[in-house]
């Protein structure tokens, strides 16, 4: 039988909240290039003028989440593997696509201890050139360039996954079901629009037809869009939400090209100033609470809506240590496994 063992991968986070660990990451981090697919943006931009000036405010807002033992990604990252370490006897191995500990470290570890199949679990619900995508990209080449031959096997982005859904409904279900809230903001990592016509394999359909996320095509599995509106709508019709109860937002963008829309940001000013009292997020993009839930939306969101007019603000916190999370990779893995027996069987 064959060695097995899982690998698990997030984004990652700096080494620590000092300025040059920070512009070490981030350098990283924008200069790839399905992060930031313009090549004069991606070396002149962020060399001169981004990784001089933004490292320092970026330190400055990880000090703001992080923890004792280091960064929360990584914190609940670490928590997330051991979870899944107790559910099965093949090694269950953690690594970030940019930062430590580092795919090309991991991978080279579990090769070292015999390991010739793997199961890649890239911890995105959603297909995204900057996320998905160049996880895929970067431990492929890390085996092309140490092992050609292993076996390897990526998991699917899980975006509508039944037990995926259920796992996202029932972590934040004690926030829904208080029913303390007036709207309900889906706030999304965002992408520039570009991306999505990169990712479109018919290069005429995504933001190219009218409601192209509701008209069916090849193009929705890598549809970084479409995928977020369906986990919404599988969401609530599980929660049983109303459409005047909720609303899609993007968060995070760059520079001047157009990103998708509209903006979380926005949207929370636009609240204040329109009356709306009391809201709350969440943000199924990520899977484990980060600098972008943490600091990001808890703080300069709920600032941003309290200083227009809002009253309470509250963040969902990700699935992170949920047992259904838990679960939800702990099935993936034995229904992937040629040595464990998969639940059920």
């Amino acid at each position: 039988m064959p060695k097995e063992a899982v690998l698990l991968i997030n984004l990652g986070s700096p080494d620590s909240t000092s300025v040059g660990d920070v512009r070490r990451y981030l350098k990283e981090f924008l200069t790839d290039e399905r992060v930031i697919d313009v090549p004069f943006v991606r070396k002149f931009v962020v060399p001169v003028i981004i990784l001089n000036t933004r490292p320092r405010k970026s330190a400055e807002a990880y000090k703001e989440v992080w923890l004792e033992e280091g960064s929360p990604l990584l914190v609940t990252s670490r928590h997330q593997q051991e979870l899944v370490q107790v559910e099965t006897t093949m090694p269950v191995a953690l690594a970030m696509r940019y930062g430590n500990p580092s795919i090309a470290d991991v991978l080279r570890a579990l090769l070292a201890d015999g390991v010739d199949r793997l199961f890649v679990l890239p911890l995105y619900p959603h297909y995204a050139m900057s996320s998905y995508e160049t996880v895929v990209v970067k431990v492929t080449d890390e085996i092309k360039a140490q092992c050609p031959n292993l076996d390897v096997e990526f998991l699917q982005p899980f975006y509508k996954d039944p037990d995926y859904i259920e796992a996202l409904w029932e972590s934040a279900r004690p926030y829904i079901e208080k029913g303390d809230f007036d709207r309900l903001l889906f706030s999304f990592h965002g992408i520039p629009e570009r991306h999505l016509r990169l990712s479109d394999p018919s290069h005429a359909h995504c933001l190219c037809t009218p409601d192209c996320c509701n008209r069916p095509s090849v193009a929705h599995a890598s549809c970084y869009r479409h995928q977020c509106f369906e986990t919404v709508k599988a969401f609530v019709e599980k929660a049983g939400l109303a459409p005047e109860q909720y609303f899609v937002s993007f968060q995070s963008r760059l520079g001047k090209d157009p990103w998708l829309s509209p903006f979380t940001d926005t949207t929370l000013v636009e609240w204040g100033q329109k009356g709306v009292k009391r809201v709350k997020v969440i943000t199924p993009a990520f899977v484990t609470d980060c600098l972008e839930t943490l600091e990001e939306i808890a703080g300069e969101g709920k600032e941003l809506f309290v200083e227009a007019g809002g009253e309470e603000f509250e963040l969902i916190p990700c699935m992170n240590e949920h047992p259904l999370w838990i679960r939800f990779l702990v099935e993936r893995i034995r229904k992937w496994s040629c040595t464990e027996t998969p639940v059920g069987a």
